[in-house]
């Protein structure tokens, strides 16, 4: 560096949305000496790991978007899940990104000796750094539902999270176990070419119809012509989001809520057989649980090779599932539908501070962190959407972008010699962590239903204030909440 701040060394951990975003940021800032180790032969995370049929983003492709690298070439409102991972290989490219990135590299270990971190990947690569930015997200562990006689399936086993190409579909009896937003993303995809499809249900899932409409030509032309015209665009989208759908879910009693339940409830109505449309109620609020969104989700499971199963599994046999009933629901096809681990985030890494604190015993009953960004004990090291951060209502990009400009201000100090280590205290941790419990019981997801978003306690695990609130906080580093090391 040029400017008389301290030089430091970056190691990013991952190399999906948030790594790629770090080392442009980090760049943008000055900082050239950046190692970026992906566990896996090439970049994207989350877009990487699911290619199963169908696959596609929630929120709308604008707002899925760096706000410095807009996208004219998304070819509808919604993406699908290939287009978003193009999109993330063209903005690493366009910004050098994989200069900085090793592959194949699967961080193990990373122990601070009170100067630097020393790091460790599983093939014994060895490296050291000021600063550790855990980019490894929320959606990397597959969960695999513990049912008796997995292994004894003799057909074709797939995870929608490990998706195999050469799985053939076409003409044959295809299960899928869950109702989630995998599960019917895939029911939409494969229901015209399987012979029998069988969708296996414990819970109803309330599903908001969604028009995705494609972007014309002259649209994507105007985008290209006029870039600040789609920044724009996002700035608007991103503001209707803010106090629309992601205030509304932090108040149960939001009339907005009532609306899309209102929006829901119609939808379902558009299933014509009585029986069906009483097993596909759900037995709570809508938004409870992540909303799923679908146009074609009931159209597909009205057809007359398709069947919805919400007895419970009893066991998997060679030839199929069979369920409490007593049935045997014979397949050739059985793909897990079933969600991820969504309390892994840097695990299992073993994360060491200086004088003994691991991340494994902070995080022995739940994950936690201040802000969803900083663990006491652990100095410099940051994570971009670390645990309890706004997973469950916007954008994921716009949350990381806000987290990243915080956590350059911690940086700087870093830098500038104001101190050498930085770490959230304690007390504040603890603070913020009860706060956000007590604020958690007031929102949508503690309304009465089971999902991936409730922690043991049943407690919500996601940020439970506006996503203006957050934006407020992530503006300046409230120093206070810091311990400082010279």
């Amino acid at each position: 560096m040029t400017d008389g701040r301290r030089p430091l060394r970056f190691v990013v951990i991952g190399a999906g949305m948030a790594g790629i975003l770090a080392v442009i940021r980090l760049r943008d800032r000055g900082f050239e000496d950046i190692a970026v180790y992906e566990k896996a032969d090439r970049l994207g995370g989350t877009w990487r790991e699911n290619n199963y049929p169908g696959v596609a983003c929630d929120v709308p492709s604008i707002l899925y978007s760096y706000s410095f690298a807009p996208n004219p070439e998304w070819t509808h409102r919604f993406s699908p899940g290939a287009e978003i991972q193009s999109y993330l290989e063209d903005v690493a490219r366009r910004f050098d990104v994989e200069r900085s990135i090793t592959y194949g590299q699967e961080v193990v270990h990373a122990e601070h000796d009170g100067d630097r971190w020393h790091l460790r990947t599983a093939s014994g690569r060895t490296d050291v750094a000021d600063v550790v930015i855990g980019a490894t997200g929320v959606l990397h562990h597959p969960f695999v539902p513990g049912l008796k006689g997995l292994d004894d399936f003799a057909g074709d086993l797939v995870h929608t999270a490990r998706w195999d190409a050469s799985v053939l579909l076409n003409g044959r009896k295809v299960g899928i176990i869950g109702t989630g937003s995998s599960a019917v993303q895939t029911v939409g995809a494969v229901v015209d070419g399987v012979g029998e499809l069988t969708l296996f249900q414990r819970s109803a899932q309330w599903v908001l119809p969604q028009d995705n409409p494609a972007y014309t030509e002259e649209e994507k032309a105007g985008f290209r012509a006029d870039p600040d015209s789609q920044r724009r665009l996002h700035d608007e989208i991103s503001e209707l989001f803010a106090d629309g759908f992601a205030n509304a879910v932090v108040d149960a009693d939001s009339p907005i809520l009532a609306h899309i339940a209102e929006l829901c409830r119609d939808h379902l109505e558009t299933v014509v057989d009585v029986d069906l449309r009483t097993r596909l109620t759900p037995d709570h609020r809508a938004a409870c649980k992540r909303l799923v969104i679908s146009g074609d989700f009931y159209e597909a499971i009205q057809r007359p090779h398709v069947r919805l199963v919400d007895a419970d599994i009893d066991r998997i046999e060679a030839g199929g599932i069979r369920t409490t009933d007593g049935v045997l629901h014979e397949l050739d096809v059985l793909v897990l539908a079933t969600g991820f681990r969504v309390d892994r985030f840097m695990r299992p890494m073993e994360v060491v501070g200086p004088i003994g604190d691991r991340l494994s015993e902070a995080w022995a009953e739940r994950p936690t962190a201040y802000l969803s960004i900083a663990v006491p004990g652990l100095p410099n090291l940051f994570m971009l959407n670390g645990p309890n951060g706004p997973v469950g209502n916007f954008s994921l990009i716009e949350v990381a972008e806000l987290q990243m400009e915080y956590v350059l201000q911690l940086v700087d100090r870093i830098a500038d010699g104001t101190c050498r280590l930085v770490s959230p205290s304690t007390d504040a941790t603890e603070a913020h962590e009860e706060a956000r419990t007590v604020a958690a019981g007031k929102t949508v997801w503690a309304t009465g239903c089971n999902s991936w978003y409730l922690d043991d306690r049943g407690v919500p695990m996601v940020w439970p204030w506006s996503f203006r609130e957050f934006q407020a906080r992530m503006a300046a580093p409230e120093m206070d909440a810091y311990v400082l090391t010279d």
